[in-house]
């Protein structure tokens, strides 16, 4: 007997783990129900026809800064996801920083939480924070299903005494053998610079009036991003603390955690879109816009990068969302240095490595979806749930066009400010369709839908101190 579902989606060309196939999907009760070379005999309430496009498993971006509460003029849930289910995004999770209280605490996310419910186009998961004088909130944060423990190595900048501080050599050591003793899945996340180094540089450039770009770059060079990955290494080894290094910007970082990997050390390696599609020199031309730490790189650093995702040496690509309002990032009076150091571009980061990855390097989509989708739902233990496409999974699925060239326009973007370092850009392909558990939240004809229903993904674990 034929079976019925609430959706089918004919004739794409779908991604799998293994390879692209011409399938079609049945989707019922938002999870994928069957993947066949022909679902033509069955019934469906809606049928979308994606003949000539790709369906892939949605993007699940690990690394946005949506800043709420009290910092969503910066951006927000509403926005912020707007701007992820536009890019083909289907699930994020949100940074404990720049929002104030940052999260720090269990009341913290319980606030933070409370602001997402029903703000939220996709779902959405909680980074915590590991900083000074809070490590005995690890405990209950994790009991609450935290798994993550985001930790600046150097001075993460924003605003208010309550930001988030970055940590001291001991807090770290101590956060990490406590993250280890929590259980299964938990793990810290490092900005790994040095802030000896960087801080030292950054001072010498303004006191010799070196304040512009290029002075910005030197001033945090490749061996602060070395010495800090080396030290967290030691650490995780010495801890049994599992470590996931956010967005780094070096051949030379990859390579040494890829080593460590080698010996059984428990780390996980993250890159940008930023890195992988822009230089030092873009930085110079862009302007602020194209500010981050670490810092664009030289283009030999960003042809390394891409060698290291065809030797398998990276485990994921996440966008590292970071903006602000426009006048504290391109207010000519400013200098670089002064300038907030963060790119907005998650409505980008898909397209981005289709187009670099796919379109010109002719990497393989399920390789790259690897990267982008599988292996970020790994981190946070969401996998086979989300990342993929199979039976049983949650139907997130994002629909390419690859013959929709376009060139970007502030006037697309769905984020707060319209801010990128990519307008201007032609893409060779571009997001038509995405669907999160089998809900169409975004379509090229008719943008962003309305209804803001995603979900929680946090799994809290109950423990004696706490009432199930």
């Amino acid at each position: 007997m034929n079976q019925s579902f609430d959706r089918i989606i004919r004739n794409g060309m779908v991604v799998l783990p293994d390879g692209t196939y011409k399938l079609d999907i049945g989707i019922l009760n938002g999870q994928i129900a069957a993947i066949s070379d022909s679902l033509a005999d069955s019934a469906a309430d809606h049928v979308l026809d994606a003949e000539g496009q790709y369906v892939l498993p949605g993007m699940i971006d690990i690394h946005v800064h949506f800043n709420e509460p009290n910092f969503g003029h910066w951006e927000g849930f509403a926005t912020g996801s707007s701007a992820l289910a536009a890019g083909g995004c289907t699930a994020y999770a949100d940074m404990p920083l720049n929002g104030n209280p940052p999260t720090v605490t269990p009341e913290a996310l319980e606030l933070k939480g409370k602001l997402a419910v029903g703000s939220s186009v996709v779902d959405y998961t909680f980074w915590g924070g590991l900083v000074p004088g809070k490590l005995d909130q690890l405990e209950a944060m994790y009991a609450n299903g935290v798994r993550g423990f985001k930790a600046f190595m150097s001075n993460p900048g924003g605003e208010g005494e309550g930001r988030f501080r970055e940590v001291d050599d001991w807090t770290l050591y101590e956060g990490m053998k406590r993250i280890a003793a929590l259980g299964e899945g938990g793990f810290v996340a490092l900005h790994a610079e040095s802030d000896a180094i960087t801080s030292h540089l950054a001072e010498q450039a303004i006191r010799e009036g070196r304040t512009d770009a290029r002075a910005f770059v030197q001033s945090r060079p490749v061996i602060a991003e070395l010495e800090a990955v080396n030290k967290a290494i030691l650490f995780s080894e010495q801890t049994g603390c599992e470590v996931h290094f956010v967005h780094i910007s070096s051949v030379e970082a990859v390579e040494l955690i890829d080593r460590a990997k080698k010996r059984g050390v428990a780390v996980t390696v993250e890159t940008c879109p930023h890195y992988l599609v822009l230089t030092e020199e873009d930085m110079v031309t862009i302007g602020p816009a194209a500010k981050c730490a670490p810092p664009l790189r030289c283009v030999d650093q960003k042809e390394g990068l891409w060698r290291m995702i065809k030797e398998g040496k990276l485990d994921v690509i996440a966008s590292d969302h970071s903006p602000c309002p426009p006048d504290l990032k391109l207010d000519e009076s400013l200098t670089f240095f002064e300038a907030w150091g963060g790119i907005a571009g998650a409505q980008s980061s898909l397209e981005l490595m289709l187009d670099e990855g796919w379109v010109k390097r002719q990497i393989p989509l399920h390789e790259l979806s690897e990267l982008l989708s599988a292996g970020p739902a790994k981190r946070f233990g969401l996998y086979p749930q989300k990342g993929l496409i199979a039976e049983g999974a949650d139907a997130d699925l994002v629909l390419v066009d690859p013959n929709r060239s376009y060139t970007l326009t502030s006037e697309q973007l769905w984020q707060r400010h319209q801010v990128s370092p990519y307008i201007g850009r032609e893409f060779t392909c571009k997001v038509t369709t995405t669907l999160v558990r089998g809900i169409t939240v975004y379509t090229e004809e008719h943008g962003v839908q309305v209804a803001k229903q995603g979900q929680l993904l946090l799994k809290p674990i109950h423990t004696p101190q706490q009432t199930p």
